[in-house]
Protein backbone atom coordinates (compact mmCIF):
# COMPACT_ATOMS: atom_id res chain seq x y z
CA UNK A 1 0.00 0.00 0.00
CA UNK A 2 1.33 3.47 -0.92
CA UNK A 3 1.19 6.00 1.90
CA UNK A 4 -0.87 9.13 1.17
CA UNK A 5 0.72 12.55 1.17
CA UNK A 6 -0.30 14.56 4.22
CA UNK A 7 0.64 17.71 6.09
CA UNK A 8 3.08 17.07 8.91
CA UNK A 9 4.16 18.99 11.98
CA UNK A 10 7.46 20.88 12.20
CA UNK A 11 8.67 18.21 14.63
CA UNK A 12 7.95 15.40 12.12
CA UNK A 13 9.57 17.45 9.38
CA UNK A 14 12.71 17.71 11.53
CA UNK A 15 12.80 13.89 11.97
CA UNK A 16 12.62 13.37 8.22
CA UNK A 17 15.40 15.88 7.57
CA UNK A 18 17.65 14.34 10.24
CA UNK A 19 17.09 10.84 8.80
CA UNK A 20 18.10 12.03 5.32
CA UNK A 21 20.94 14.48 6.03
CA UNK A 22 22.49 13.06 9.20
CA UNK A 23 21.60 9.34 9.15
CA UNK A 24 22.04 9.14 5.33
CA UNK A 25 18.90 7.04 4.83
CA UNK A 26 17.19 6.75 1.45
CA UNK A 27 13.83 8.30 0.61
CA UNK A 28 12.29 4.82 0.34
CA UNK A 29 13.58 3.78 3.81
CA UNK A 30 12.50 7.02 5.48
CA UNK A 31 9.02 6.83 3.93
CA UNK A 32 8.64 3.21 5.06
CA UNK A 33 9.84 3.80 8.63
CA UNK A 34 7.90 7.03 9.19
CA UNK A 35 4.73 5.87 7.36
CA UNK A 36 4.61 8.86 5.04
CA UNK A 37 4.61 9.29 1.28
CA UNK A 38 7.91 9.83 -0.52
CA UNK A 39 6.57 13.17 -1.77
CA UNK A 40 6.22 14.27 1.85
CA UNK A 41 9.85 13.28 2.50
CA UNK A 42 10.98 15.26 -0.57
CA UNK A 43 9.16 18.40 0.65
CA UNK A 44 10.75 18.07 4.09
CA UNK A 45 14.21 17.71 2.53
CA UNK A 46 13.61 20.75 0.33
CA UNK A 47 12.65 23.11 3.21
CA UNK A 48 12.58 23.12 7.01
CA UNK A 49 9.78 25.72 7.02
CA UNK A 50 6.27 24.42 7.74
CA UNK A 51 3.72 24.35 4.92
CA UNK A 52 0.77 26.70 4.92
CA UNK A 53 -2.59 25.12 4.28
CA UNK A 54 -4.45 26.39 1.25
CA UNK A 55 -7.96 25.27 0.47
CA UNK A 56 -7.75 24.24 -3.18
CA UNK A 57 -11.37 23.23 -3.56
CA UNK A 58 -14.14 25.10 -1.77
CA UNK A 59 -15.91 23.25 1.00
CA UNK A 60 -19.30 21.98 0.06
CA UNK A 61 -22.28 23.71 1.60
CA UNK A 62 -25.21 21.43 0.76
CA UNK A 63 -27.72 23.44 2.83
CA UNK A 64 -26.58 26.96 1.96
CA UNK A 65 -25.38 26.22 -1.59
CA UNK A 66 -28.70 26.73 -3.44
CA UNK A 67 -29.19 30.09 -1.66
CA UNK A 68 -25.80 31.63 -2.42
CA UNK A 69 -27.08 33.34 -5.61
CA UNK A 70 -29.86 34.96 -3.52
CA UNK A 71 -27.27 36.26 -1.03
CA UNK A 72 -24.98 37.53 -3.80
CA UNK A 73 -27.89 39.40 -5.36
CA UNK A 74 -28.80 41.07 -2.05
CA UNK A 75 -25.17 42.07 -1.45
CA UNK A 76 -25.02 43.56 -4.94
CA UNK A 77 -28.27 45.46 -4.27
CA UNK A 78 -26.72 46.86 -1.08
CA UNK A 79 -24.33 48.95 -3.16
CA UNK A 80 -27.29 50.87 -4.59
CA UNK A 81 -29.08 51.43 -1.27
CA UNK A 82 -28.59 54.26 1.28
CA UNK A 83 -25.85 53.38 3.78
CA UNK A 84 -28.22 53.33 6.75
CA UNK A 85 -30.85 51.20 4.99
CA UNK A 86 -28.81 48.32 3.64
CA UNK A 87 -29.36 44.61 4.23
CA UNK A 88 -27.63 43.39 7.39
CA UNK A 89 -26.47 39.81 7.83
CA UNK A 90 -29.50 39.08 10.00
CA UNK A 91 -31.90 40.60 7.47
CA UNK A 92 -30.38 38.53 4.64
CA UNK A 93 -30.77 35.42 6.78
CA UNK A 94 -34.48 36.20 7.32
CA UNK A 95 -34.93 36.77 3.57
CA UNK A 96 -33.56 33.37 2.55
CA UNK A 97 -35.46 31.61 5.37
CA UNK A 98 -38.60 32.82 3.61
CA UNK A 99 -37.27 31.09 0.47
CA UNK A 100 -36.91 27.79 2.33
CA UNK A 101 -33.41 27.90 3.88
CA UNK A 102 -33.20 25.66 6.97
CA UNK A 103 -29.56 26.12 8.01
CA UNK A 104 -28.04 28.28 10.75
CA UNK A 105 -27.67 32.07 10.74
CA UNK A 106 -23.95 31.76 11.57
CA UNK A 107 -23.37 29.89 8.29
CA UNK A 108 -25.04 32.73 6.38
CA UNK A 109 -22.99 35.35 8.23
CA UNK A 110 -19.79 33.41 7.54
CA UNK A 111 -20.52 33.33 3.82
CA UNK A 112 -21.38 37.06 3.79
CA UNK A 113 -18.10 37.87 5.54
CA UNK A 114 -16.19 35.78 3.04
CA UNK A 115 -17.82 37.57 0.10
CA UNK A 116 -17.20 41.00 1.58
CA UNK A 117 -13.53 40.27 2.25
CA UNK A 118 -13.09 38.99 -1.28
CA UNK A 119 -14.36 42.26 -2.76
CA UNK A 120 -12.87 44.69 -0.26
CA UNK A 121 -9.85 46.66 -1.35
CA UNK A 122 -7.25 47.47 1.32
CA UNK A 123 -7.27 51.15 2.24
CA UNK A 124 -3.99 52.96 1.66
CA UNK A 125 -3.23 56.22 3.46
CA UNK A 126 -0.66 58.90 2.67
CA UNK A 127 2.06 59.35 5.30
CA UNK A 128 1.89 62.97 6.49
CA UNK A 129 4.52 65.34 7.82
CA UNK A 130 3.89 68.68 9.53
CA UNK A 131 5.95 71.78 10.15
CA UNK A 132 6.36 73.16 13.70
CA UNK A 133 3.41 75.19 14.93
CA UNK A 134 1.27 74.75 11.84
CA UNK A 135 -1.29 72.11 12.81
CA UNK A 136 -3.19 70.53 15.67
CA UNK A 137 -6.13 68.12 15.83
CA UNK A 138 -9.09 67.99 18.23
CA UNK A 139 -11.45 65.18 19.15
CA UNK A 140 -13.77 63.98 21.93
CA UNK A 141 -13.76 60.58 23.58
CA UNK A 142 -15.56 58.87 26.46
CA UNK A 143 -14.14 57.26 29.59
CA UNK A 144 -15.21 56.23 33.08
CA UNK A 145 -14.12 57.69 36.44
CA UNK A 146 -15.23 57.41 40.06
CA UNK A 147 -16.00 60.99 41.17
CA UNK A 148 -17.13 61.69 44.74
CA UNK A 149 -17.98 58.01 45.16
CA UNK A 150 -20.10 57.81 42.00
CA UNK A 151 -19.06 56.07 38.78
CA UNK A 152 -19.59 58.52 35.91
CA UNK A 153 -19.13 58.51 32.16
CA UNK A 154 -16.90 61.48 31.43
CA UNK A 155 -16.20 63.31 28.19
CA UNK A 156 -12.52 63.66 27.28
CA UNK A 157 -11.46 66.71 25.28
CA UNK A 158 -8.22 66.00 23.44
CA UNK A 159 -5.93 68.31 21.47
CA UNK A 160 -2.69 67.07 19.88
CA UNK A 161 0.04 69.11 18.20
CA UNK A 162 0.88 67.43 14.90
CA UNK A 163 4.62 68.22 14.81
CA UNK A 164 5.73 67.42 18.37
CA UNK A 165 2.84 65.01 19.18
CA UNK A 166 2.38 66.89 22.47
CA UNK A 167 -0.93 65.84 24.00
CA UNK A 168 -3.54 67.64 26.15
CA UNK A 169 -6.51 65.91 27.79
CA UNK A 170 -9.26 67.43 29.94
CA UNK A 171 -12.40 65.84 31.40
CA UNK A 172 -15.87 67.43 31.30
CA UNK A 173 -19.38 66.26 32.27
CA UNK A 174 -20.68 66.97 28.73
CA UNK A 175 -19.58 67.93 25.21
CA UNK A 176 -21.51 71.22 25.25
CA UNK A 177 -20.06 74.14 23.33
CA UNK A 178 -18.80 75.92 26.45
CA UNK A 179 -16.84 72.78 27.42
CA UNK A 180 -15.50 72.50 23.86
CA UNK A 181 -14.22 76.08 23.95
CA UNK A 182 -12.85 75.80 27.50
CA UNK A 183 -10.89 72.73 26.43
CA UNK A 184 -9.22 74.84 23.73
CA UNK A 185 -8.32 77.63 26.17
CA UNK A 186 -6.71 75.25 28.66
CA UNK A 187 -4.87 73.43 25.85
CA UNK A 188 -3.47 76.72 24.50
CA UNK A 189 -2.15 77.57 27.97
CA UNK A 190 -0.64 74.08 28.27
CA UNK A 191 1.07 74.39 24.87
CA UNK A 192 2.04 78.02 25.65
CA UNK A 193 0.71 79.13 22.28
CA UNK A 194 -1.89 78.64 19.56
CA UNK A 195 -1.38 76.46 16.45
CA UNK A 196 -2.02 78.07 13.08
CA UNK A 197 -4.68 75.54 12.03
CA UNK A 198 -6.86 73.02 13.92
CA UNK A 199 -8.61 70.04 12.32
CA UNK A 200 -12.00 68.76 13.56
CA UNK A 201 -14.81 66.37 12.83
CA UNK A 202 -18.05 68.08 11.85
CA UNK A 203 -19.13 68.40 15.48
CA UNK A 204 -22.10 70.58 16.42
CA UNK A 205 -20.13 72.79 18.77
CA UNK A 206 -18.30 74.21 15.73
CA UNK A 207 -20.40 73.39 12.66
CA UNK A 208 -23.95 74.66 12.19
CA UNK A 209 -24.43 73.18 8.72
CA UNK A 210 -22.37 71.13 6.24
CA UNK A 211 -22.46 72.67 2.77
CA UNK A 212 -20.94 71.37 -0.47
CA UNK A 213 -17.37 70.08 -0.52
CA UNK A 214 -15.36 71.30 2.47
CA UNK A 215 -17.50 74.42 2.96
CA UNK A 216 -19.11 74.73 6.40
CA UNK A 217 -21.49 77.20 7.99
CA UNK A 218 -19.89 77.51 11.39
CA UNK A 219 -21.48 78.32 14.74
CA UNK A 220 -21.29 82.07 15.45
CA UNK A 221 -19.85 81.51 18.93
CA UNK A 222 -17.11 79.32 17.44
CA UNK A 223 -16.30 81.92 14.78
CA UNK A 224 -15.97 84.59 17.50
CA UNK A 225 -13.74 82.25 19.53
CA UNK A 226 -11.57 81.49 16.48
CA UNK A 227 -11.28 85.20 15.75
CA UNK A 228 -10.12 85.85 19.33
CA UNK A 229 -7.25 83.33 19.03
CA UNK A 230 -6.64 83.82 15.27
CA UNK A 231 -6.33 80.19 14.19
CA UNK A 232 -7.81 78.58 11.08
CA UNK A 233 -10.33 75.75 11.29
CA UNK A 234 -10.30 72.72 9.01
CA UNK A 235 -13.03 70.07 8.90
CA UNK A 236 -12.74 66.43 7.87
CA UNK A 237 -14.75 64.93 5.05
CA UNK A 238 -17.92 63.42 6.60
CA UNK A 239 -17.29 59.77 7.52
CA UNK A 240 -13.50 60.11 7.02
CA UNK A 241 -12.24 60.22 10.60
CA UNK A 242 -8.83 58.92 9.49
CA UNK A 243 -8.10 62.44 8.24
CA UNK A 244 -7.37 63.26 11.90
CA UNK A 245 -6.13 59.81 12.85
CA UNK A 246 -3.38 61.23 15.06
CA UNK A 247 -5.77 62.65 17.65
CA UNK A 248 -8.12 59.65 17.44
CA UNK A 249 -5.15 57.46 18.36
CA UNK A 250 -4.24 59.95 21.10
CA UNK A 251 -7.70 59.68 22.71
CA UNK A 252 -7.32 55.90 22.96
CA UNK A 253 -3.73 56.24 24.18
CA UNK A 254 -4.76 58.65 26.93
CA UNK A 255 -7.68 56.48 28.00
CA UNK A 256 -5.50 53.35 28.25
CA UNK A 257 -2.48 54.99 29.86
CA UNK A 258 -3.87 57.85 31.96
CA UNK A 259 -7.19 56.38 33.15
CA UNK A 260 -6.24 52.77 33.97
CA UNK A 261 -6.92 51.80 36.70
CA UNK A 262 -10.15 53.80 36.89
CA UNK A 263 -9.27 56.97 38.86
CA UNK A 264 -11.03 57.62 42.17
CA UNK A 265 -11.22 61.37 42.78
CA UNK A 266 -13.35 63.83 44.73
CA UNK A 267 -14.09 66.22 41.86
CA UNK A 268 -13.55 67.05 38.21
CA UNK A 269 -10.89 69.53 39.36
CA UNK A 270 -8.89 66.73 40.98
CA UNK A 271 -9.34 64.50 37.92
CA UNK A 272 -8.14 67.24 35.58
CA UNK A 273 -5.11 67.92 37.76
CA UNK A 274 -4.28 64.21 37.46
CA UNK A 275 -4.71 64.28 33.66
CA UNK A 276 -2.55 67.41 33.36
CA UNK A 277 0.25 65.77 35.34
CA UNK A 278 0.03 62.69 33.07
CA UNK A 279 0.26 64.89 29.97
CA UNK A 280 3.36 66.58 31.39
CA UNK A 281 4.98 63.21 32.13
CA UNK A 282 4.18 62.09 28.57
CA UNK A 283 6.75 64.62 27.31
CA UNK A 284 9.44 62.05 28.15
CA UNK A 285 7.98 59.55 25.65
CA UNK A 286 9.63 59.08 22.26
CA UNK A 287 7.11 58.25 19.54
CA UNK A 288 8.15 55.38 17.25
CA UNK A 289 10.01 56.70 14.20
CA UNK A 290 10.74 60.11 15.76
CA UNK A 291 14.33 61.19 16.47
CA UNK A 292 13.61 62.97 19.79
CA UNK A 293 11.15 62.85 22.69
CA UNK A 294 7.82 64.71 22.63
CA UNK A 295 9.16 67.29 25.10
CA UNK A 296 12.23 68.07 23.02
CA UNK A 297 10.14 68.34 19.81
CA UNK A 298 7.72 70.69 21.60
CA UNK A 299 10.61 72.95 22.65
CA UNK A 300 11.46 73.24 18.95
CA UNK A 301 7.80 73.86 18.07
CA UNK A 302 6.86 76.31 20.81
CA UNK A 303 8.39 79.40 19.18
CA UNK A 304 6.38 78.71 15.98
CA UNK A 305 3.02 78.86 17.82
CA UNK A 306 0.96 82.07 17.81
CA UNK A 307 1.24 83.95 21.13
CA UNK A 308 -1.68 83.84 23.56
CA UNK A 309 -3.93 86.93 23.61
CA UNK A 310 -3.86 89.26 26.62
CA UNK A 311 -7.03 87.74 28.09
CA UNK A 312 -8.91 84.47 27.74
CA UNK A 313 -12.13 84.18 25.77
CA UNK A 314 -15.17 83.78 28.11
CA UNK A 315 -16.25 80.18 27.47
CA UNK A 316 -19.84 80.41 28.62
CA UNK A 317 -23.45 80.47 27.55
CA UNK A 318 -25.14 83.80 28.39
CA UNK A 319 -28.88 83.94 29.12
CA UNK A 320 -31.24 86.67 30.42
CA UNK A 321 -33.11 85.27 33.44
CA UNK A 322 -35.92 86.39 35.73
CA UNK A 323 -35.98 86.13 39.51
CA UNK A 324 -38.53 83.73 41.01
CA UNK A 325 -40.45 84.52 44.24
CA UNK A 326 -37.99 82.25 46.10
CA UNK A 327 -34.95 84.31 45.15
CA UNK A 328 -33.74 81.95 42.42
CA UNK A 329 -33.11 81.96 38.67
CA UNK A 330 -33.68 78.92 36.45
CA UNK A 331 -31.28 77.44 33.90
CA UNK A 332 -31.65 74.02 32.19
CA UNK A 333 -34.44 73.14 34.70
CA UNK A 334 -32.20 73.79 37.75
CA UNK A 335 -32.71 76.70 40.16
CA UNK A 336 -29.82 78.80 41.52
CA UNK A 337 -30.12 81.20 44.49
CA UNK A 338 -29.40 84.94 44.47
CA UNK A 339 -28.59 87.10 47.56
CA UNK A 340 -31.90 88.35 48.94
CA UNK A 341 -30.56 91.86 49.65
CA UNK A 342 -29.19 92.28 46.10
CA UNK A 343 -32.03 90.74 44.11
CA UNK A 344 -33.21 92.38 40.89
CA UNK A 345 -36.15 91.25 38.72
CA UNK A 346 -34.07 90.94 35.52
CA UNK A 347 -30.62 89.36 35.67
CA UNK A 348 -28.04 87.74 33.39
CA UNK A 349 -26.77 84.17 33.87
CA UNK A 350 -23.44 82.94 32.50
CA UNK A 351 -23.01 79.16 32.43
CA UNK A 352 -19.38 77.96 32.27
CA UNK A 353 -18.52 74.23 32.13
CA UNK A 354 -18.09 73.96 35.92
CA UNK A 355 -19.76 77.05 37.38
CA UNK A 356 -22.73 79.37 36.95
CA UNK A 357 -22.48 83.12 37.51
CA UNK A 358 -25.44 85.47 38.05
CA UNK A 359 -24.97 89.17 37.29
CA UNK A 360 -26.86 92.44 37.43
CA UNK A 361 -25.36 94.71 34.77
CA UNK A 362 -21.61 94.26 35.40
CA UNK A 363 -21.98 93.32 39.07
CA UNK A 364 -21.44 89.64 40.00
CA UNK A 365 -24.18 88.71 42.49
CA UNK A 366 -23.65 84.95 42.87
CA UNK A 367 -21.48 82.06 41.72
CA UNK A 368 -22.49 78.38 42.04
CA UNK A 369 -21.05 75.00 40.99
CA UNK A 370 -22.88 74.08 37.79
CA UNK A 371 -25.43 71.29 38.18
CA UNK A 372 -25.93 68.78 35.33
CA UNK A 373 -28.89 67.06 37.02
CA UNK A 374 -32.53 67.95 36.45
CA UNK A 375 -34.96 70.01 38.56
CA UNK A 376 -32.47 70.61 41.37
CA UNK A 377 -32.28 73.50 43.86
CA UNK A 378 -28.75 74.87 44.21
CA UNK A 379 -28.72 77.06 47.32
CA UNK A 380 -26.11 79.21 48.95
CA UNK A 381 -27.65 79.51 52.46
CA UNK A 382 -25.87 82.83 52.99
CA UNK A 383 -28.15 84.34 50.35
CA UNK A 384 -31.18 83.90 52.64
CA UNK A 385 -29.69 85.18 55.92
CA UNK A 386 -30.97 88.79 55.45
CA UNK A 387 -34.51 87.41 55.14
CA UNK A 388 -34.14 85.20 58.21
CA UNK A 389 -32.86 88.11 60.26
CA UNK A 390 -36.18 89.80 59.52
CA UNK A 391 -38.27 86.62 59.89
CA UNK A 392 -36.64 84.41 62.55
CA UNK A 393 -39.81 82.33 62.89
CA UNK A 394 -39.07 80.69 59.52
CA UNK A 395 -35.61 79.51 60.66
CA UNK A 396 -36.54 75.87 61.48
CA UNK A 397 -38.28 75.32 58.14
CA UNK A 398 -36.05 77.28 55.76
CA UNK A 399 -34.88 74.75 53.18
CA UNK A 400 -31.41 76.27 52.57
CA UNK A 401 -30.70 76.34 56.34
CA UNK A 402 -31.95 72.77 56.86
CA UNK A 403 -29.45 71.59 54.23
CA UNK A 404 -26.67 73.65 55.77
CA UNK A 405 -27.35 72.22 59.24
CA UNK A 406 -26.60 68.72 57.92
CA UNK A 407 -22.91 69.63 57.55
CA UNK A 408 -22.15 72.57 59.81
CA UNK A 409 -20.06 72.08 63.01
CA UNK A 410 -21.58 70.76 66.24
CA UNK A 411 -20.53 73.99 67.93
CA UNK A 412 -23.12 75.84 65.83
CA UNK A 413 -25.93 73.73 67.29
CA UNK A 414 -24.57 74.27 70.81
CA UNK A 415 -24.41 78.04 70.25
CA UNK A 416 -27.94 78.11 68.83
CA UNK A 417 -29.33 76.17 71.80
CA UNK A 418 -27.58 78.50 74.26
CA UNK A 419 -28.87 81.67 72.58
CA UNK A 420 -32.40 80.30 72.45
CA UNK A 421 -32.23 79.40 76.17
CA UNK A 422 -30.86 82.78 77.25
CA UNK A 423 -33.12 84.98 75.10
CA UNK A 424 -36.64 84.94 73.81
CA UNK A 425 -36.91 82.45 70.90
CA UNK A 426 -37.17 85.05 68.15
CA UNK A 427 -34.38 87.21 69.56
CA UNK A 428 -32.09 84.22 70.12
CA UNK A 429 -32.47 83.03 66.53
CA UNK A 430 -32.04 86.58 65.24
CA UNK A 431 -28.78 86.87 67.16
CA UNK A 432 -27.62 83.51 65.81
CA UNK A 433 -28.42 84.60 62.23
CA UNK A 434 -26.31 87.74 62.74
CA UNK A 435 -23.42 85.48 63.73
CA UNK A 436 -23.99 83.31 60.63
CA UNK A 437 -23.83 86.46 58.50
CA UNK A 438 -20.16 86.69 59.39
CA UNK A 439 -19.80 83.96 56.70
CA UNK A 440 -20.66 86.62 54.13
Amino acid sequence: MVAEERMISVEDREKLRRAYFLEKKSLRQIAREQHVARKTVRKAIASAEPETYTLSVGRSAPVLGPYKPWIDALLAENQRLPVKQRYTGHKIYLQIVQEGYQGSESTVRGYIGQRRRAHKRPQIYLPLEFDPGTDAQVDWGEAVADIAGQRLTIQLFCMRLCYSRKLFLMAFPTQKQEAFLEGHVQAFHFFQGVPQRITYDNLKAAVHKILSGRTRQEQQAFVAFRSHYLFESHFCTPGQGHEKGGVEHAVGFGRRNFLVPIPQVSSFAELNALLLAQCQQDDARQVAGQPVTIGVAWEMERSALHPLPAKDYPCCVTRPVSLTPYGQVEFESNRYSVPADKAQPQLVLKAYPFRVEILYLDQLLASHPRCYGRNQDIFDPRHYLPLLEQRPGAFEHAKPIRRWRETWPTAYEQLLARLQAEQTEGQGIREFVRILRLHE
